[in-house]
């Protein structure tokens, strides 16, 4: 019986699908032209130094150089090429790396100025076989300045057969005398939908049915890295067991809804703290991390606050009908100041969270704080509000100096007591009196109504925001300090946060006005108003003399019906037990009196 063959270790993904050529590189087109350029022209600088963050390309770019210039083709009379064969030796010797001309060093592990020298040593010598001897120095950063100084002429003045190739993470720590000697190549990473892309080519080569929302999210939290993308795509495949829908990447990833995020914030910036709190407990029980909700939060804020800025932002490709449609929302009913407020107090909530020692209740006292800041007034409110109530300035200190109490409160808000029954030790204690609140008769009066709000903007000269409200908003709900509406395409998209403004300043309290465009919504003031007018003609059509009036005079129309005024009652001042008071000549004069 003889033994079945062992199966073939297995490879993950990121170093199975390891581009070999120039047209396998994703989102690097720059660097691939310049580089295809040069090859064909045989402008081939000695040395290169390609910079980006971890897993966009850097080392597997630098061996597709050494192939491209060391590749003879399939007949083995071929030059430098920007497609190599992979297929002559050369090829294969460099993609199995074991090529003797082409010496990859690790300069993390080998810092010092002595595996510079050896790396000099050998440079003089003419390469084994292929065209080019090439030294990759991965992480060149780590090196040292010895070894830095130690590689400066060689790497000014290299033999013609020699070429250089460093990869780094860090450019700003390369000596600028390093730099100036080489050419240099910034690869970017990769955008989130070439990504998603590149992962659905590879889902079908590995026979993985993969959702395009899990997709996006895999592609999302790589964050433009090839191979860091690979990696959350290996492990959500074993995580599906070849079928990954989008709940379970967030699951893996410990990601909050983005539905929820968009929940979460809508109930904060309203206030509404219980429910804030709910949902990120829930959040929290469902798996997902405090300090990655917190973010989530935080590039919600940045995109409504890019919606604000830049309206025509929510028809990028990549926005998702969420974004869209409730980032829209939000977005009109949130003023530029609140979402810089807000995005100033959840980063310092997002540090607190990752350093505290338990992330949720970090994360819920950053609600809190957000919740009730979002219900103060912004500075410009506040400056607004002292303009138009300037306050009494305050009473001058008590006669004799030092024993009138604080400086600028009356000599009657603070008293002392001795709390020790021995007046020469005891302690003194200071109570503050409140200050007099101001009569209810003192506030403005509160609009009671829709109705009477838009009257008072035509009232304050506000007249084309009147016009806005009575013509392109539909009342969802009404109490005295907040507003929802349905507001029209024609409406201004920040006409939500300036009624909003204008309300506080005039009523000295603090108003909050929404867009919702779920809940069922009142007809505009205007289509109110011209339904009234139908019906008080109709009622007038059908009253019995108007019916006759039409009837006798042909093709007449009612074009207008006026309500009259009830007729006073007489004053009793002038009821008189006379029973003719046509007999008063003071009343009425005779004929010789006129």
């Amino acid at each position: 019986m003889t033994d079945s063959p062992a199966p073939a270790p297995y490879r993950v993904l990121a170093r199975k699908y390891r581009p070999t050529d120039f047209a396998g590189l994703i989102g690097q087109e720059a660097m691939v032209r310049t580089l295809s350029n040069a090859i064909q022209s045989g402008r081939l600088a000695h040395a290169f130094v390609l910079t980006g963050v971890r897993g966009v390309g850097k080392t597997t770019t630098a061996r597709i150089i050494a192939r491209a210039l060391n590749c003879v083709g399939m007949d083995g009379k071929g030059g430098p090429t920007i497609e190599p064969c992979g297929v002559c030796e050369h090829c294969r010797a460099i993609a199995e790396d074991r090529h003797v001309d082409v010496m990859e060093m690790d300069a993390a592990s080998r810092t010092g100025v002595d595996g510079i020298r050896e790396l000099i040593d050998s440079v003089r010598y003419r390469p084994t076989s292929a065209r080019y001897k090439i030294y990759i120095i991965d992480e060149v950063h780590m090196l040292s300045t010895a070894a830095f100084n130690a590689l400066l002429k060689t790497l000014e003045e290299p033999p013609e057969h020699v070429k250089f190739v460093f990869a780094t993470t860090e450019i700003r720590k390369i000596p600028v005398t390093v730099l100036s000697r080489c050419q240099r190549f910034d690869l970017r990473r990769v955008e989130m939908e070439v990504l998603s892309a590149h992962f659905a080519g590879i889902a079908v080569k590995e026979s993985a049915e993969i959702e395009p929302a899990a997709l996006k999210l895999i592609a999302r939290a790589a964050d433009g890295s090839v191979r860091d993308g690979l990696s959350l795509l290996d492990q959500a495949i074993s995580h599906g067991a070849g079928l990954v829908a989008e709940s379970q990447v967030r699951d893996m990833l410990g990601l909050a809804d983005r539905a929820r995020v968009f929940d979460l914030l809508d109930a904060v910036m309203k206030g509404d703290v219980g429910t804030a709190l709910d949902q990120i407990t829930d959040q929290y029980a469902a798996g997902a991390d405090p300090a990655v909700v917190l973010q989530d939060m935080l590039e919600l804020v940045h995109w409504l606050t890019r919606l604000k800025v830049t309206p025509e932002a929510a028809e990028a490709a990549t926005a998702s009908e969420t974004e869209r449609v409730k980032g829209r929302q939000m977005a009109d009913a949130l003023s530029l100041a609140a979402l810089t407020r807000a995005w100033q107090m959840l980063l310092k909530g997002l540090a607190e969270t990752r350093s505290a020692h338990n992330a949720l209740q970090a994360a819920e006292m950053a609600i809190v704080r957000l919740a009730y800041a979002a219900e103060l007034p912004t500075p410009a409110e506040l400056v607004e509000q002292i303009r138009a109530n300037p306050q009494p300035p305050p009473a001058p200190r008590g006669p004799g100096g030092g024993g009138g109490g604080f400086v600028g409160a009356p000599a009657d808000a603070v008293s002392g007591q001795h709390l020790g029954g021995n007046g020469n030790g005891g302690a003194t204690a200071l109570k503050m009196q409140p200050a007099p609140l101001a009569a209810p008769s003192q506030l403005p009066a509160m609009p009671a109504g829709f109705a009477e709000v838009v009257a008072l903007f035509a009232e304050k000269r506000e007249g084309v925001i009147a016009v806005q409200l009575r013509n392109q908003v539909n009342l969802v709900s009404f109490e005295p300090g907040r507003l929802e509406w349905r507001q029209h395409g024609a409406a201004a998209s920040d006409l939500a946060p300036k009624v909003a403004r204008l309300l506080s300043e005039w009523t000295g309290r603090r108003w909050t006005v929404s867009v919702n465009s779920s809940d069922p919504a009142q007809p505009t003031l205007a289509e109110q108003e011209a339904g009234a007018e139908m019906r008080r003609r109709q009622d007038a059509a059908d009253h019995p003399l108007v019916k006759a009036v039409l009837a006798a005079f042909p093709g007449a129309t009612i074009e207008k019906v006026h309500q009259l005024e009830a007729e006073p009652e007489p004053s009793p001042d002038i009821m008189t037990d006379d029973p003719d008071p046509m007999a008063d000549p003071e009343m009425f004069p005779g004929e010789e009196d006129l």
